[in-house]
């Protein structure tokens, strides 16, 4: 169902696609949008157990999108440093493939929220957390992207060299 890549020495190996999707700090979120056209919107996210989270408004074209077709894609770059020399760049990314829906259960919006919350406020104290998602709770709407397909790919470059 899901394509082979072509350069598969310059693939990424599934644990380093996890550990780049852990570590990164947003991403595009690509949708199906109005009329067929694509709808990609850079977002923050977090991962976890093969499963990515998105907060949003309750409306607006992502919530729509998400409710009209229920596969996306999500892509993170890790690194994209320019060689003008080579005329090229030195990349390293992911795509994930797989179903998205919005969360209807408080407990799973709660859950995911918290490990949002949690990413990227680490330093706040569990209270704090939960001042600030009661505060927005009732405005929040949470989404997940669950992984079918998960293809990590970096530069020739930065691809590590056997020693013959």
């Amino acid at each position: 169902m899901f394509r082979e890549m072509r350069r598969i020495k310059q693939a990424l190996a599934p644990q380093e696609c996890i550990r780049i999707l852990e570590k990164g700090a947003s991403g595009v979120l690509a949708l199906s949008g109005d009329d067929g056209y694509p709808y990609a919107i850079p977002i923050s996210y977090v991962y976890n157990d093969s499963k990515l989270y998105f907060h949003s408004a309750r409306n607006g074209h992502k919530i729509d999108a998400v409710r009209q077709c229920q596969k996306a894609s999500f892509c993170v770059i890790e690194q994209d440093h320019i060689v003008p020399e080579k005329y090229t760049t030195f990349y390293r990314s992911v795509i994930a493939f797989g179903r998205i829906r919005i969360l209807e259960e408080e407990a799973e919006i709660r859950d995911s929220i918290e490990m949002l919350a949690v990413k990227y406020h680490p330093g706040d104290t569990p209270e704090g957390r939960l001042l600030a998602i009661s505060r927005d709770f009732d405005r929040l709407c949470m989404i997940e992207l669950s992984i079918e397909h998960l293809s990590g790919k970096e530069a020739i470059e930065l691809v590590p060299q056997n020693p013959s």
